[in-house]
């Protein structure tokens, strides 16, 4: 079978549908912020909205560096180009770098029917020019809102597009916002045929990125299609995430340091500082602390997790947010540099010995968030379940895989606790012992009146007992359906 076409994106086409059919009923302008980090598939998903919406449109995508002549006269060049302008020869192009300009230009070909107006990587143009805010907001409050137009602003500097429509910023209030995420585990298992493990190895090693996905013939299993990738140097698989690590950090300073320090598996502060160090030592937290605020705040590229219980705990634990760029940073770079010397023997050799211990770890955050989905529906036999997270104390002895709490980070009550069993065999006794043992040091778990729940590919052995939930990778999958 082919490459999977457009998948998914059901509510977010839905959503600015909706805008469209306002548009429509009271011949005002819309406006929407559309953030997301690269190969979300940001443009894709406007580029299937414009086709699907039968209106006139201009699709312009700035340059990164591009100087604000130049991006003013390619912004009229593609408006000239477009299909929105009733008459091409009477758009005017502007030579003089001047946005107000260029939005007058604009607005005099807005029809008076809908269309719709796209600048993408927006934040390229406010990096390159300080005024275009400013110019934007001007234009859009004395110009375009009064036209049937609906105006969508892409962008993958997460920071800049919060921004955008912050309340001390030009747009404040003028904008929705949609903040696109990579497909969930249901949508990627719905669009390359999978199930169960299946499933979930493939939303591990693709990170529900279409442009992964595109390149997923359907039906193939994970190990098999990373296999076959394994002898394509050019692979998505590869080419993805290391073209969101070069756009995101281009040269190898100290953030890229540490971003890399936590992809090799160092999730903690103390071990994120030496090995993101140098030959003097350790990292200095002084250094540190802000680097990973910016990672994690910022950049969002880093997650933090912090354990819960009814007491503050530490140490936090640092991980890469995006699973693809996880398993990149883990295995698949160094699959990749067999495979470019032509070798995909010992690249997906690589692969498979290190994959098993790689998703065990990996996997815990999407069953922590498919349980905290459920819990939030009603659908855990723990109503007043509300936060699910996992817990440890400074010596890691011993780490509870799953704590259910009724708040987090700090709960009042703790309500269950639980394992995460991620291998070839099931949940056997042993395992439970080793549960229950665990589970009676995370502060606030009552052994008598708390519940256990396993989350187990291969399932529990028939000999145990005693356990409230159990699920599988299904149950995982379904929590997104």
């Amino acid at each position: 079978m082919g490459a999977v076409p457009f998948i998914g994106r059901r509510r977010e086409l839905a959503a600015l549908a909706k805008r469209l059919d306002r548009i429509r009923r009271t011949g005002a302008g819309a406006a929407m912020a559309i953030r997301g980090r690269r190969q979300v598939g940001k443009s894709r998903l406007v580029q299937e909205f414009c086709d699907k919406a039968g209106v006139p449109y201009l699709f312009f995508t700035a340059t990164k560096g591009m100087s604000p002549v130049e991006a003013v006269e390619e912004f009229c060049a593609d408006l000239k180009e477009s299909c929105l302008p009733a008459d091409p020869e009477q758009v005017v192009r502007v030579t003089s770098g001047s946005w107000p300009e260029a939005f007058r230009v604009l607005h005099s070909t807005i029809p008076p029917t809908p269309s719709i107006v796209v600048i993408d990587e927006m934040p390229w143009l406010a990096e390159q020019d300080d005024l275009f805010d400013g110019a934007l907001q001007t234009a859009w409050d004395r110009l375009l809102s009064a036209k049937p137009v609906l105006l969508l602003l892409l962008g993958s500097d997460l920071h800049m597009m919060e921004r955008l429509t912050a309340y001390d910023r030009p747009f404040y209030g003028r904008a929705d916002t949609m903040a696109l995420d990579p497909l969930d585990p249901a949508e990627t298992a719905g669009a390359l045929g999978l199930t169960g493990g299946d499933a979930i190895d493939a939303y591990l090693a693709s990170g529900g990125l279409p442009g992964i996905l595109r390149a997923w013939p359907h039906g193939t299993p994970p190990l098999e299609f990373i296999r076959q990738e394994c002898e394509d140097p050019a692979s998505a698989l590869f080419g993805v995430p290391e073209s969101v690590l070069l756009a995101e950090f281009p040269s190898p300073d100290q953030a890229r340091r540490v971003l890399e320090a936590v992809g090799r598996g160092d999730r903690t502060h103390a071990a994120v500082a030496a090995t993101a160090g140098g030959r003097e030592g350790p990292l200095q937290s002084g250094s540190l602390s802000p680097l990973l605020r910016r990672l994690t705040g910022e950049k969002r590229v880093l997650a933090m997790d912090e354990p819960l219980s009814v007491q503050p705990g530490k140490p936090a634990l640092y991980r890469i947010r995006d699973h693809n760029l996880r398993m990149y940073l883990g295995v698949l770079r160094a699959a990749a540099q067999h495979s470019n010397r032509g070798r995909p023997d010992l690249a997906f050799g690589l692969v498979r010995r290190r994959w098993a211990s790689l998703r065990g770890r990996a996997v815990e955050p999407i069953v922590r968030q498919a349980l905290g989905m459920a819990a939030a529906s009603g659908e855990l036999p723990w109503p007043d379940a509300e936060a699910v997270g996992g817990w440890w104390n400074r010596r890691f002895s011993p780490e509870v895989d799953l704590v259910g709490a009724d708040r987090a980070p700090v709960a009042r009550r703790v309500l269950f606790a639980g394992s995460i069993k991620w291998l070839g065999t099931p949940f056997d006794g042993h395992d439970l012992a080793a549960l229950r043992r665990d589970a009676v040091q995370v502060p606030g778990f009552d052994a008598e009146a708390g519940g256990l729940a396993v989350v187990s590919l291969s399932g529990v052995h028939p000999s145990v007992e005693g356990i409230g939930l159990t699920w599988g990778a299904g149950d995982v999958v379904a929590a997104w359906g």
